[in-house]
């Protein structure tokens, strides 16, 4: 059985729910993994409006479309963040509340516990299928020392450590709520965040003592430009991949003016170094991370993440469901040379 190919609605929270389940539908897809912003999923109505989860079950189902994971990337990113204006911008104003940084940081930690017992509710008032699965939450985590990647002035590790456990102390009551929950909360390794690449994650797991509610989101976009080995990435973790994004990344082919930390330039500009691109017109190797993750077991869902500056993201989301359906393929249940030993040697 392959996998169900879905829609991140994070890029297009600009659109209704109801419209966005058409346009999904014609594009191909099977099901939308809903961003916690826009109208798509709202975690207070979730928790207090009784009939909303069944209702955007029934708006899904409607449109031949069905929903494994929830998104709150937003308001994770205030959890363990140096708090300034840019946060009010992507935060509910209850989270935000009066902007005392320790408040905003707090109320983003409840809120990622609102979201663990909202997700365990919409998906028990969802159709059978949907009721037998264990959500994931994908998101962010913030981090309290991402400004200190680049170690000038010189950083000593004590303070790097103190980084992670301030981490630890503040994830790890969200991370229990969510076991309480039974859901599964998928960190995506990126820019900005206590984990951006292979060390930096291992860290982490490494600081909740392996929690079994924490994992990864995989993004192989943010580890490609970066210069990390995206596929040894998925063979070390395994068993902590809870989620997968397809999203590409180009590289330029020759030096440009702004390098791999972007020039402080929009996505875009030309002078980039790197831009994100539809799938299947950059460089990930996507037909390597088929194959890795039929190695490591995973059958989840393939989430296109679609964002490519140059491109109409209506032409491009259509395009990229059909590149991941050519791209899937079912895992083997026998090896392919079984037939050999089982021959009886007759011509």
């Amino acid at each position: 059985m392959r996998r169900p190919i879905t829609l991140f609605t994070g890029q297009w929270a600009d659109l209704p729910l109801a419209d966005l389940c058409c346009k999904a539908r014609a594009f191909g897809y099977e099901g939308l993994e809903l961003a916690s912003w826009g109208d798509h999923f709202n975690v207070e109505r979730a928790l207090k409006e009784e009939g909303y989860c069944r209702q955007i079950w029934d708006l899904l189902q409607v449109h031949g479309l069905s929903c494994w994971t929830i998104s709150n990337h937003l308001v994770g990113q205030a959890v363990c963040d140096p708090i300034d204006e840019r946060h009010q911008g992507i935060l509910p104003a209850r989270v935000w509340g009066d902007g005392e940084a320790e408040g905003v940081r707090q109320r983003a930690a409840e809120e990622l516990k609102k979201t663990a017992r909202a997700v365990r509710l919409f998906f028990d008032q969802g159709p059978k299928e949907a009721c037998e699965r264990q959500p994931v939450v994908t998101g962010f985590t913030g981090s309290p020392i991402w400004h200190l990647a680049y170690a000038f002035p010189p950083v000593g590790e004590e303070r790097i450590q103190a980084g992670f456990e301030e981490f630890a102390q503040r994830f790890l009551p969200i991370l229990e709520a969510f076991q309480e929950s039974g859901v599964r909360f998928a960190l995506e390794v990126h820019p900005t965040e206590i984990a951006f690449d292979t060390v930096t994650a291992a860290r982490a797991l490494d600081v909740l003592g392996g929690h079994p509610s924490f994992g990864f989101n995989f993004d192989p976009s943010h580890l490609l430009y970066q210069g990390v080995d995206y596929l040894g990435f998925l063979r070390e973790f395994g068993p902590r991949i809870f989620h997968v994004h397809i999203k590409d990344v180009a590289r330029s082919a020759s030096p440009s003016r702004a390098g791999v930390f972007g020039g402080h330039l929009p996505f875009g500009a030309l002078d980039r170094y790197w831009d994100f691109r539809s799938p299947g017109r950059g460089e990930v190797d996507f037909e390597g991370i088929v194959r890795t993750l039929q190695a490591i077991g995973y059958r989840g869902p393939f989430s296109v993440e679609w964002e490519d500056p140059f491109m109409d993201r209506e032409h491009g989301a259509a395009e990229a469901c059909k590149f991941v359906r050519a791209l899937d393929f079912p895992p083997s249940s026998r090896a392919f040379d079984q037939s050999f030993s089982e021959s009886d040697g007759s011509q």
